[in-house]
């Protein structure tokens, strides 16, 4: 599984980037708000820090503004992805972007048929949004499960990567269906690397070692 970092924050990125961990990050006009009013100098210090993929939401929102923003967000860099609403006015959009050799990720999916749809347009990423389905009542997981397969029943490239993580328990129900990738927040993915038993087992230790008096060496 892919994990993607889901933050605009430049610190938090350098921080969790050196795990090894992070093929790429995901912004979004809320992430991008909180970093300062200079969006382009935020967007070209991710490009430079983070060599996968680096998703950027459109904000305009006429078919035809967001085809020109689309086409100016690829300027940023090469590993550089476009995310566009699952709106059906963007699906000509879509379509003429994927043709033209643009990455997308299709954002606020939250049905399988949808993802069906903008599948066979050829995106990049699918972006289902599991927390808000969980917020409304409905059973995420299984919708989630739906979408994973019929993405593999019809051998479709683009990969499913799950959106809108509240918790590491549904980061890990998301990993047990077989999904491509999953997208978290910074402070799900620090929730998910640590845990107090760990900790507990290194001070132990350290304690018995530290009874011999010989400084750490071995």
């Amino acid at each position: 599984m892919k994990i993607f970092l889901d933050t605009a924050n430049r610190e938090l990125i350098k921080k969790w980037l050196p795990t090894g961990l992070i093929d790429g990050i995901t912004t979004n006009p809320s992430h991008l708000s909180k970093e300062g009013s200079d969006v382009k100098q935020v967007i070209s210090d991710i490009c430079a820090m983070v060599p996968g993929p680096i998703s950027v939401e459109v904000v305009e929102k006429t078919p035809e503004a967001v085809y020109a923003q689309a086409k100016h967000i690829t300027t940023f860099g090469e590993q550089v992805v476009v995310k566009i609403p699952c709106a059906s006015q963007y699906f000509p959009v879509i379509h003429k972007l994927v043709q033209e050799g643009v990455s997308i990720n299709v954002t606020l999916v939250f049905t399988p048929l949808q993802a069906l749809m903008v599948a066979k347009l050829g995106v990049m990423l699918i972006s289902p949004f599991v927390g808000r389905w969980d917020d409304i009542g409905v059973d995420g997981f299984t919708l989630l499960e739906e979408t994973v397969n019929i993405k593999n029943l019809y051998d479709f490239d683009a990969e499913i990567l799950a959106a809108s993580v509240r918790s590491p328990l549904q980061w890990q129900k998301i990993a047990q269906l077989g999904v491509d990738a999953v997208t978290v927040p910074p402070a799900v993915f620090e929730q998910a690397i640590n845990h107090p038993l760990t900790e507990k087992g290194m001070a132990i230790f350290d304690a018995d070692w530290n009874k011999l008096g010989v400084n750490g060496s071995l």
